[in-house]
């Protein structure tokens, strides 16, 4: 991981009309907002819009950051250990490190969060990844050979699973 030490930083403002927007999935997109590079490494945050049908993340947990949830609109299903949780626009969740999670719309919903990471990573090129991966460019093995650099681990989660599939 690349981890950055937190510096006095000056403000960090974004336009939503000039933030990076990439492509992760056929129903999923990633806007970029603040990477850890230019938070002073207090940071990383970006927006996530789910629409429906959309697998999201899947189940997986960080070792050295929390990672904050606030949906901005919509209802999204969350994996938080072995409980399936629903939130609704307004909710605020955070994971702290090695809490197992994933999530996605809930059935016939979409979903829009602000996804924000403490301390901050640089983790945009992970998701520039993730969208490589999408157009056929990487790969999947991409993906897992990445997982210390962007501190991502993935794992089988059959409770989510299950929820996946009732869904």
């Amino acid at each position: 991981m690349n981890a950055i030490t937190p510096q006095p930083q000056a403000p960090v403002l974004v336009r939503a009309d000039e933030a990076t927007t990439l492509q992760d999935g056929a129903t999923s997109l990633i806007a970029l907002l603040a990477d850890a590079s230019d938070t002073g490494g207090a940071l990383t945050a970006n927006r996530a819009v789910l629409k429906k049908g959309s697998p999201g993340a899947p189940a997986h947990f960080h070792t050295k950051a929390t990672e904050m949830f606030l949906v901005l609109g919509g209802t999204v299903r969350f994996l938080l250990d072995d409980q399936v949780l629903t939130l609704r626009t307004g909710d605020f969740l955070t994971v702290p490190p090695t809490v197992p999670h994933a999530f996605a719309p809930a059935p016939g919903e979409e979903g829009n969060l602000l996804v924000a990471f403490t301390p901050g990573m640089q983790r945009f090129d992970y998701y520039r990844l993730l969208e490589r991966v999408y157009r056929g460019e990487a790969t999947v093995q991409d993906i897992r050979d990445s997982s210390e650099q962007y501190d991502n681990h993935y794992f089988d989660s059959p409770v989510w699973t299950k929820s996946l599939a009732e869904g």
